[in-house]
């Protein structure tokens, strides 16, 4: 009993950090309605920037986030105006094919310099221990952050200027340049946004787990499972998907094992989006 509690506890907190992940992703597709496929190469980014940051610069782990993010907000807005901005508007494979081919290269790049060896933060913080079972503090600190950087987007969408304009594009691109609204200008801080959040949770992640340039497809992979819970273009919504995740991992773990633990994830991914396309999240929203 003990030890199914203390999984899903374990599970809560590393499901705040899949809804930080998937908040990057839902961000840019329902601003943009465009799926990056780049998603899972930022994640692995992030987890190395903090990796350097640490080992290399000496920099406290969880101060590197400011940076990270800012660094992350940067390349993607690199990325948007040199591989997205020319496919805006172009059929969904366009879009698809544009990020594709960037993943490739930051994921070749990262290969010939780091190959596919793992890479470990060695960092550690006092836990909380319940009857022979402890909860490390860097699993605890990492989810409060993600809930704090989550909540800070959450803030800037809905109560600065520029926020409330990336939501009107997100909402009707027309009318939003009708308005006076720069619209490219808008869709590249909203893709930029969603790469600083994407890197920001590599690092939150690298705190935890080893890691090599090809763990971000992973939690790509599960970013994509938490947005069709959230409801696609939700980032509240990709918040308690991912939290909802993390909280179906923590309670499979103690009964089957670890490999089941996909299939069991994405056969809750065809089921939702059978039962529920808009997702849970955004029941009643149309389907």
């Amino acid at each position: 009993m003990y030890d199914v509690i203390a999984s899903l506890a374990s599970g809560l907190l590393v499901g705040a950090i899949y809804g930080l992940a998937a908040i990057g992703l839902t961000l840019i597709f329902g601003v943009m309605k465009v799926i990056n496929l780049t998603h899972g190469a930022m994640i692995a980014l992030g987890m190395f920037a903090l990796y350097f940051l640490v080992s290399v610069a000496g920099f406290n782990p969880y101060l590197s986030l400011l940076p990270i993010l800012a660094g992350g907000f940067v390349v993607g807005v690199m990325v948007y105006w040199i591989a997205v901005n020319r496919v805006i508007g172009s059929s969904d494979l366009m879009s698809l094919l544009a990020t594709f081919a960037v993943n490739m290269i930051l994921i070749g790049a990262g290969t010939a310099l780091w190959t596919t060896s793992p890479y470990n933060v060695n960092f550690s913080l006092p836990g909380i221990s319940w009857h022979g079972y402890t909860i490390p503090g860097t699993q605890i600190l990492a989810a409060i952050l993600a809930i704090i950087i989550a909540a800070a987007l959450y803030g800037f969408l809905y109560h600065t200027r520029t926020g409330k304009a990336v939501r009107a594009v997100a909402s009707n691109r027309q009318a939003a340049e009708l308005m006076g609204i720069p619209t490219r200008r808008i869709l590249a801080i909203a893709f930029g946004l969603g790469i600083a959040v994407a890197s920001a949770s590599g690092a939150l992640i690298a705190t935890l787990f080893p890691f090599t340039i090809l763990s971000g497809g992973s939690y790509e992979l599960k970013s994509f499972v938490v947005t069709v819970l959230g409801g696609l273009g939700n980032p509240a919504g990709a918040l308690l998907g991912g939290i909802l995740l993390g909280l179906i991992e923590g309670g499979v773990a103690p009964f089957v094992d670890v490999s089941w633990t996909p299939v069991i994830e994405f056969t809750l991914f065809v089921l939702i989006l059978l039962a529920f396309p808009s997702g849970l999240f955004r029941i009643g929203k149309g389907r």
